[in-house]
C-alpha cells in the first residue's frame, strides 16, 4: 500500500520537522542525530499526517536527490503533502516541481538570468541597495528591526528588479508569502494565497505585453510566449515561484546569519575585519551550511520499488531530504556543530543537490556576500536590543529564520 495515501496508524510516528532545542536554536532538532545513526531511513509523520521516509545522512540525501526513480513532480497522483506553492490554475508547469526532460527544458528558459556572470554584474547594484537600506536604518535611529529594515528589503528589491515587479507592492507579497511558508497553514489558506499572487502576476504579464521593460518577465514574453513555448499563465506562475523564493529565503539567511555571528563574536570579527572577498565568500558558505534554513520543503515520491541508503522504499512512498541534518553529518565534515567561517565546506547541500539544486543560489550568495559585511562594517557596535531568549524564531515556517530581530548600535 502506498505510504502517501494511507494516513492511518501515523500518530505514533515522530513529527517532521522536529522541534529545535530552545538553548541552541541554530542547531537542527536533536533527534536528527539519532536518525543519522539509525539503520535505513526514519519513518515520520509529515503535513496532514502523511507518513514519509526522511533521509538524514549526507550520502543518503545525495543519493535520493540524484536518483531518477525519485520524482519531484507534485502533479503525480498520491504525491505527499503539498508544496510550498501548491499546484493551481490547472496544474501549470513550474520548473521546480517537474522531472527531466520537462524540468530541464523549462529551467533552461530561466537560467540565463541567474548565471554567475550575470549575477556578478549585478553586484554593484546590490551593494547600492544594501548601502541605501543601511543608511535609512541608521537615519531612523535605534532600536531597529533588522528583518524589516535591512534583511527583507535587500533581496525583495533585487528580485523585484529582476522580474519587473513594483517593489511598492512588497507588503502584499509578504503577507501571502507568509501564509505559504506556514507549515500548519490550511490548504484553503494556501490556495487563496496562491490565487491572489497568481492573479497579480497574470495582471503584470498583461501590463508587460503592453509596456515591455528590461526584465525577466518581458524577456519570457518576447522569447517564449511569442513562439508558443510558454503560455502567459505559465510565465505568471513561474514568476510567482521566483518572487516567492527570491526574497523569502535570502532575507531569512541575512537575519539569521547576523544573529549567529552576534552569538559568535570571534567569527563575526573574521567577517567584519577582512578585505578579502574570498574570505567573505567562504564565510557565507559556512553560514549556509551551519544554518541550513530549508526545514521540510524538499519532498519527493518514489516511482518504483527501490532501495536507497539501506532502506526499502515502495512505489508511491514519500521521501523527504532532511538538509539541516545532512549538513551536520560528521561523515561530511569534522565538528559539524561548530561555526567556523574559515573552513572548507564545499559540497554542502544547503541549496539541495542534483538537477533541482536551487536556481537562484548564485544570486543568494552575492546578496549575502554584500549584505553581511556591509552591515557589520557599517555598524561595528551592532548588538541585540533584547535578551537572546526573547528572539522569536520561525519554527512554524518552511524556511527557518527569525520573525524580527531588534538591534542597537
Amino acid at each position: 500500500m502506498s505510504n502517501t495515501s494511507d494516513t492511518n496508524g501515523t500518530t505514533d510516528l515522530p513529527p517532521f520537522p522536529g522541534t529545535r532545542a530552545a538553548r541552541c536554536p541554530f542547531d537542527p532538532p536533536p533527534q536528527y542525530a539519532d536518525w543519522r545513526r539509525a539503520e535505513g531511513m526514519q519513518r515520520a509523520r509529515w503535513k496532514n499526517g502523511h507518513p514519509v521516509w526522511v533521509a538524514s545522512r549526507y550520502e543518503d540525501i545525495r543519493a535520493v536527490l540524484s536518483d531518477p526513480r525519485i520524482s519531484a513532480d507534485n502533479r503525480r497522483p498520491g504525491f505527499p503533502g503539498s508544496s510550498p506553492v501548491p499546484a493551481a490554475e490547472g496544474d501549470l508547469p513550474t520548473f521546480g516541481r517537474m522531472d527531466d526532460p520537462e524540468h530541464a527544458r523549462l529551467r533552461l528558459m530561466l537560467t540565463r538570468d541567474f548565471t554567475v556572470k550575470r549575477v556578478e554584474r549585478m553586484r554593484p547594484r546590490i551593494q547600492q541597495l544594501a548601502d541605501d537600506c543601511l543608511d535609512r536604518m541608521v537615519a531612523k535611529g535605534p532600536p531597529a528591526d533588522l528583518v524589516r529594515d535591512y534583511a527583507l528589503p535587500i533581496p525583495s528589491l533585487v528580485i523585484s528588479l529582476m522580474l519587473g515587479v513594483p517593489y511598492t507592492d512588497h507588503e502584499f507579497f509578504q503577507r501571502h508569502s507568509d501564509t505559504l511558508q506556514e507549515i500548519n497553514a490550511s490548504e484553503e489558506g494556501k490556495k487563496a494565497a496562491v490565487e491572489a499572487l497568481f492573479g497579480y502576476l497574470l495582471e503584470l504579464v498583461g501590463h508587460k505585453e503592453r509596456e515591455p521593460g528590461d526584465d525577466l518577465i518581458t524577456r519570457l514574453l518576447h522569447e517564449r510566449v511569442a513562439t508558443g513555448e510558454l503560455s502567459r499563465e505559465a510565465v505568471a506562475m513561474n514568476g510567482l515561484i521566483l518572487l516567492f523564493a527570491g526574497h523569502e529565503t535570502t532575507s531569512n539567511m541575512i537575519a539569521l546569519s547576523t544573529l549567529a555571528l552576534l552569538s559568535n563574536p570571534a567569527q563575526l570579527a573574521r567577517v567584519r575585519d577582512t578585505d578579502d572577498p574570498a574570505v567573505v565568500a567562504n564565510a557565507v558558505e559556512e553560514l549556509l551550511r551551519y544554518l541550513t534554513i530549508a526545514q521540510d520543503n524538499v519532498v519527493r515520491m518514489a516511482t518504483e520499488d527501490l532501495t536507497l541508503g539501506g532502506q526499502f522504499i515502495r512505489a508511491g512512498d514519500g521521501v523527504l531530504a532532511n538538509l539541516p541534518a545532512a549538513n551536520r553529518d560528521a561523515a561530511f565534515l569534522d565538528e559539524p556543530d561548530t561555526l567556523d567561517v574559515g573552513r572548507d565546506v564545499r559540497g554542502h547541500v544547503a541549496f539541495g543537490f542534483g538537477v533541482h539544486q536551487c536556481l537562484g543560489q548564485s544570486l543568494a550568495r552575492v546578496e549575502l556576500q554584500v549584505a553581511l559585511p556591509t552591515l557589520l562594517r557599517g555598524l561595528p557596535g551592532l548588538r541585540l536590543a533584547v535578551p537572546p531568549e526573547e528572539v522569536g524564531f520561525r519554527h512554524e515556517m518552511t524556511s527557518f529564520g527569525v520573525h524580527e530581530l531588534p538591534v542597537l548600535w
